[in-house]
């Protein structure tokens, strides 16, 4: 007869996570880029909350909100981009990947990651060109006068470490 309180060893022994995903979620790097996240996530909802308060209550809004707002976005979406690759979290469509014995599957799924750490690298080989022009050419947002160069920059990282996520990740 088994208990139906697990003990506390019995609980932790159960992964926190989707069966089949690498338990990464406690590497240094998972956890600064998850740190690094939700700070641009906080930054978000202050900028909103001053442009708001600042709109409605003291009819003055922030000035560079929106702007501000696009740039804190884009970085999020870079910032998260490896955190979604090594969570294996990228929309994938197998309607028929079932129909294969377990080794094709396999195979197949390899081959994506490939494709997709190509395409990523691409991306970021991209990106850094983009960067350069943008840092060679002193590219600045209009309302703020914040260098484009740095977002750049950080794209084009994002998808390098994410292509290289995608080439070493496990099934």
């Amino acid at each position: 007869m088994t208990d139906p309180h697990p003990s506390d060893r019995e609980r932790d022994a159960v992964p926190d996570r989707i069966p089949g995903r690498t338990p990464h979620r406690n590497a240094g790097w998972y956890r600064g880029l998850a740190g690094i996240a939700a700070l641009l996530i906080m930054l978000l909802i202050a900028v909103t909350c001053i442009d708001v308060i600042g709109r409605y209550a003291l009819n003055r809004p922030f000035g560079g909100a929106y702007e501000l707002t696009q740039i804190l976005l884009a970085a999020l979406v870079f910032v998260a981009l490896p955190l979604t690759s090594a969570d294996g979290g990228h929309v994938e469509v197998d309607l028929a990947l079932h129909l294969f014995p377990r080794p094709v599957q396999r195979l197949l799924g390899r081959l994506a990651g490939l494709i997709s750490a190509v395409v990523l690298a691409f991306f970021g080989w991209r990106l850094v060109l983009i960067g350069l022009t943008q840092l060679d050419e002193g590219t600045r947002t209009t309302a703020l006068a914040l260098p484009m160069a740095p977002l750049a920059f950080v794209a084009a990282a994002s998808c390098a470490a994410s292509a290289v996520i995608m080439i070493l990740r496990r099934e």
